[in-house]
């Protein structure tokens, strides 16, 4: 799958699980039970044990896209494309691995947090940016950003939760990203893969259920512009 097409399945799913962990034996049964729930977009870091090996699992599904997270170097994001990765995430933005990115048609998602970041992200040729870490007032934050910015694709991946859902997306957001928040440490701990499932089940189906809210606003509020327009 081509970035045109991965940045597409970005726009119409709006969601991903971001699998970050240190229990090894937790890491497949989790993202089984994140598909399972209906996720269609996931990210494993590469701090995750065995990441590379999830990766080429992952993406020899073939029904998924798949990225790796925590990339910080090229020589990550080219052991991570050998895997199958589609897109690259960092906790920072790396021109260098941005350019990666470019060359070899895959979709990067560097980690930003001031609008200057993200500005400087995209210059260099950035599809998303991710926001990261996620700040307190953070959908009110995302608004502000895109008050002087709106080409920007706003991801957050810290501070988001199902609680708070709905703001991110009624703020502007792209999408968003579910780690601790999915993949809960107690759950992964004793092995409780069934209410990450249902947890991912409730999501994703929040998640759809707010962007189309969302799109329906927005088309009515342009059809009323445009009507004022001509009379």
């Amino acid at each position: 799958m081509n970035r045109a097409a991965v940045l597409l399945a970005f726009a119409t799913h709006r969601c991903s699980a971001i699998l970050r962990t240190n229990i090894a034996e937790a890491v497949n049964p989790a993202l089984q039970a994140a598909i399972a729930g209906g996720f269609r977009i996931v990210e494993v870091t590469m701090t995750t044990p065995n990441c590379i090996e999830h990766l080429q699992a992952l993406s020899a599904r073939g029904d998924l896209i798949v990225g790796a997270g925590t990339v910080l170097t090229v020589e990550q994001a080219k052991l991570a494309m050998a895997a199958g990765a589609q897109f690259m995430v960092s906790p920072v933005m790396d021109a260098s691995v941005i350019a990666f990115c470019r060359q070899h048609d895959l979709v990067s998602v560097p980690g930003t947090y001031t609008p200057t970041e993200m500005m400087a992200a995209h210059r260099n040729g950035a599809d998303i940016v991710k926001l990261f870490p996620g700040p307190a007032n953070g959908p009110a934050y995302v608004q502000a950003c895109l008050g002087p910015l709106p080409f920007l694709k706003i991801f957050p991946t810290s501070g988001v939760t199902e609680d708070n859902l709905a703001e991110w997306i009624a703020a502007g957001s792209f999408g968003v990203g579910f780690v601790s928040t999915l993949f809960q440490h107690e759950d992964m701990a004793r092995g409780d893969f069934d209410a990450i499932r249902i947890r991912a089940l409730r999501l994703t189906a929040k998640v759809r259920s707010l962007h189309g809210k969302f799109i329906a606003t927005t088309q009515a509020h342009t059809q009323a512009a445009v009507a004022a327009a001509g009379r």
